[in-house]
């Protein structure tokens, strides 16, 4: 498992505008990359909205945030857009990025194969991982308060 001090994989997605987002896109500033299960689900929906309804305090902490999953860029794109999402959902659809950052379940419900597990990182301006959380139930969400706080500490 990824843990604080180490430096984030990279990687490039497409996000739901079928461009390529890259980790290195996020240079000089600090990333929040939250991995989530699938898209218009109950808590997934909940999670990222969170995020939507305070992305001014993450602007105020020089930080970005994005979403992956392992939904197409098709299924994102609606997504971002029923829920009025201000950051990039990037689709991991080859699970790739999700297994580098060890988030990953082999198996989910009803039997689905290769899904992201709910997980947060903060990566700071140079790429360095400074906080890691990663849940196995997807019914639970990120300790919001704790990546507040590290972003506090980073800023």
């Amino acid at each position: 498992m990824l843990s604080p001090g180490q430096k984030a994989p990279a990687f490039t997605l497409f996000n739901s505008d079928k461009k390529e987002v890259s980790l290195e896109s996020f240079k000089d500033r600090n990333l929040i990359i939250l991995f989530f299960p699938m898209a218009f689900t109950s808590v997934c929906t909940a999670e990222l909205c969170e995020m939507r309804d305070n992305i001014s305090v993450y602007a105020g902490l020089n930080t970005d945030i994005v979403a992956i999953s392992v939904d197409s860029p098709f299924t994102l794109a609606k997504f971002k857009e029923e829920q009025n999402l201000p950051f990039d959902l990037l689709s991991d659809f080859n699970k790739d990025v999700s297994q580098a950052y060890d988030t990953y379940y082999e198996t989910f419900v009803m039997n689905m194969k290769g899904v992201s597990k709910r997980s947060a990182f903060v990566v700071d301006r140079n790429g360095i991982i400074q906080y890691a959380e990663v849940l196995d139930n997807a019914g639970e969400v990120p300790n919001f308060n704790a990546i507040n706080e590290t972003l506090e500490h980073i800023k």
